[in-house]
């Protein structure tokens, strides 16, 4: 065997693809180095070429002794099976299985070898074993459960997750459904202080409502970090299990009428002053912004904590009762003193240990407070949007950040050594470094996904839908190795089965749909998957634009709309400014662009003639604001579940909120919405097409 066959049969075992086609149709082989990289943070005892026939052996050995894998699934409550590997001298013995369900009650029983699979025998490291396909006969109730099996002497344990295939589907006979779209960052109101806050994010409800649409979405409300260390983005956030108090309505938090200080505070002539400044900056300013309200919210806690009181009760009750927002509190606090990643703190505190000296427990009580502020305006929100009718449609990221609380608490489960990424596409060509460690797929079994589980219930107990962002990332993630770059990358797969189970388990439980985020270069198996699963994909029409029939027929189903944060607005795309900014990005040639340029015009010439023959304007050149009108009501006019609208393209925004791929060189996540909702609710315009989107939506039965 050839020290290539070698390492390619090592990394399987871990479940590494040691080789992909691009995006291009290309063969790709990440190079030796890569691969050898990667088992070592999976944790292979690997460190040179040589020890890789020591490593096949040992992991081997572990598979089989193993007996059962760690996580098994039964769909629908059917009878469970899976596979037992038992030595050959035990591969006699009768099984007999213990079931202890999520409500502690169990049962035990006898299992049965599935007669129709033929038993197979394999040598390992000069051992016999045996390979059965098993069947516990009883039904299985929905949920989290505990396997325990016994034979020929040997014990085994597994978890055991019990799920519908299929995730929740409402049977409400609700017509087929459309909604608006706005980063809340961007969304401002007149009274909203520099940035949108969840307030705003209820006057979008009403505004939604009052329009006659279903549903409001809006990028990652997750906790970031917003001074030292400083990252805005919200698909880097501290935490998938807390809010972002950047979003708080300061002048809806009880304590404010109670507090003479904080009122002083808001009153003195610096701070509307400091406040109309911010207000009127083209970008959001972050640091300032949450260090105007920190001054206030401070005053509050203080004011509340003054006097025994119902709200002081209910504030002690939340600490008693969260211990994981204490937790995250002393990390929040510590960050500060610190004022660097935690990577680069003492090595006790490194690891997880911090006590009351470690950090300012004023600054542990303040974070503790904006968290149990947010909880009150987020069910708020939830509240409203129930009230109205409206479905609150959150989005769960990939990653976190990795300076960030959830990494630094939950490591086991996170692969440090290593970043997320994608390889080289026709919009990234030297591929996409994401920074943020991968998901461990060993660490996360082990623990019995119990983080993840966290991080979809966080999200649900508001969500009546929502969206992962790179579904693909359930079944495999590229990663880039520490020291490596983003063209060296490999594919690491994971255990998709079990990540469904969980989803579709939380989706029941919350009674919300899922959306699976499966835009790009997206292998086959992964949209199968979805539609194996009841999971609507997701459809973006500015990347079909050539082909109009057919994307109508490709966004059956899903969740559609013309764009995303990610790309360039309607308005950007149609006039070919992203174009333009790839090519002072560095990112395209003259050549390159000239031929997009080309292609983009041929697609805007047979998308105008498919919309003027569908009879949605007569002109031979119709101006923008016609075009997004036709284009919006020939995608609401066909079979997607939700139409989703970007409210900014309904004025024609030029600026995107995101370029992928930069960070210092474009302002991303920044950029303000160009009007006010109070202005909003003024344009004929905007009014005029949402209504008009709503009487299509209207016109046939829910599919």
């Amino acid at each position: 065997m050839t020290a290539t066959q070698l390492l390619h049969d090592v990394a399987r075992l871990f479940n590494i693809q040691t080789i992909f086609y691009d995006a291009f149709g290309r063969l790709t082989r990440p190079p030796p180095e890569t691969i050898l990289c990667v088992l070592r943070v999976l944790g292979a005892p690997v460190e040179r070429m040589d020890d890789l026939h020591d490593a096949l052996r040992q992991r081997r050995q572990f598979l089989f002794e193993r007996g059962i894998e760690p996580v098994v699934v039964a769909w629908d409550g059917n009878p469970l099976e899976f596979k037992l590997r038992l030595a050959h001298r035990d591969a006699g013995a009768e099984p007999r299985y213990r079931v202890t369900l999520e409500s502690g009650e169990s049962f035990e029983g006898q299992c049965r070898i599935d007669a129709k699979t033929k038993p197979v025998e394999r040598y390992v490291e000069g051992a016999r074993y045996v390979t059965h396909r098993i069947v516990v006969p009883d039904n299985l109730p929905l949920g989290y459960h505990r396997l325990q099996l016994q034979a020929g002497g040997h014990s085994f344990d597994s978890q055991l997750l019990s799920a519908a295939r299929q995730n929740y589907r409402a049977t409400d006979g609700k017509l087929r459904p459309w909604g608006l779209f706005s980063p809340l960052y961007a969304f401002t109101s007149e009274q909203s202080w520099g940035a949108g806050n969840f307030s705003d994010l209820e006057s979008l409800v009403d505004f939604t409502a009052q329009m006659g649409g279903d549903f409001i979405s809006t990028l990652p409300l997750l906790a970031t970090f917003l001074d030292e260390p400083f990252d805005p983005s919200p698909y880097a956030p501290v935490s998938r299990l807390f809010w972002n108090e950047f979003y708080l309505d300061v002048t809806r938090v009880p304590e404010l009428q109670r507090s003479p200080a904080a009122r002083a505070i808001i009153q003195s002539p610096a701070f509307p002053s400091e406040l109309d400044s911010l207000r009127a900056a083209p970008l959001i300013e972050y640091r300032p912004l949450m260090a105007l309200r920190r001054r206030v919210l401070e005053e509050l806690l203080r004011t509340l904590m003054m006097r025994p009181a119902q709200r002081r009760t209910a504030f002690q009750h939340f600490i008693d009762t969260h211990p994981q927002a204490r937790d995250y509190a002393a990390f929040r606090a510590k960050v500060e003193r610190e004022r660097k990643p935690w990577e680069l703190w003492a090595a006790d505190h490194r690891d997880g240990n911090l006590g009351a000296g470690d950090y300012d427990e004023t600054a542990k009580q303040y974070h503790l407070y904006v968290q149990w502020l947010a909880q009150e305006q987020m069910h708020a929100l939830g509240e409203k949007a129930k009230a109205s009718g409206q479905t609150l449609y959150l989005d769960f990221p990939l990653g976190v950040n990795r300076d960030g609380y959830d990494v630094w608490r939950e490591r086991q489960v996170f692969a440090l050594a290593a970043s997320g990424g994608a390889p080289p596409d026709n919009f990234f060509t030297r591929g996409q470094n994401w920074g943020f460690p991968p998901l461990h797929p060993d660490g996360l079994r082990r623990q019995g996904y119990r983080y993840y589980i966290q991080c979809l219930r966080h999200h649900l107990r508001r969500a009546g839908m929502l969206r992962i962002d790179h579904v693909m990332g359930l079944h495999r993630l590229y990663w880039i190795p520490r020291g490596f770059g983003p063209t060296e990358g490999v594919y690491v797969h994971y255990p998709a089965e079990e990540f469904y189970a969980i989803v579709s388990l939380e989706s029941h439980r919350h009674q919300a749909r899922i959306v699976g985020e499966n835009l790009g270069t997206v292998p086959p198996y992964v949209n199968s998957a979805l539609a194996r699963h009841g999971i609507h994909g997701m459809h973006v029409s500015q990347f079909c634009i050539a082909d109009p029939q057919r994307a109508m027929a490709d966004a059956r189903g899903t969740v559609a709309s013309l764009d995303t944060h990610d790309t360039p607005t309607f308005a950007g795309f149609w006039q070919e400014r992203d174009i333009q900014d790839r090519i002072d990005l560095g990112l395209l040639s003259a050549a390159d662009a000239e031929i997009q340029r080309r292609e983009r015009a041929a697609g805007r010439a047979v998308l105008v003639a498919y919309l003027k023959a569908g009879g949605w304007f007569q002109e031979e050149a119709p101006e923008l604001l016609t075009v997004l009108r036709a284009w919006l009501s020939e995608l609401a006019r066909g079979d997607a579940y939700l139409v989703l609208i970007s409210l900014e393209d309904l004025w024609l925004e030029p600026l995107p909120h995101n370029v992928p791929g930069t960070w210092e060189e474009r302002p991303n996540w920044k950029r303000k919405t160009r009007f006010s909702l109070e202005q909003i609710r003024e344009m004929d315009s905007v009014s005029e097409i949402l209504q008009a989107i709503g009487k299509i939506r209207r016109r046939s039965n829910n599919i």
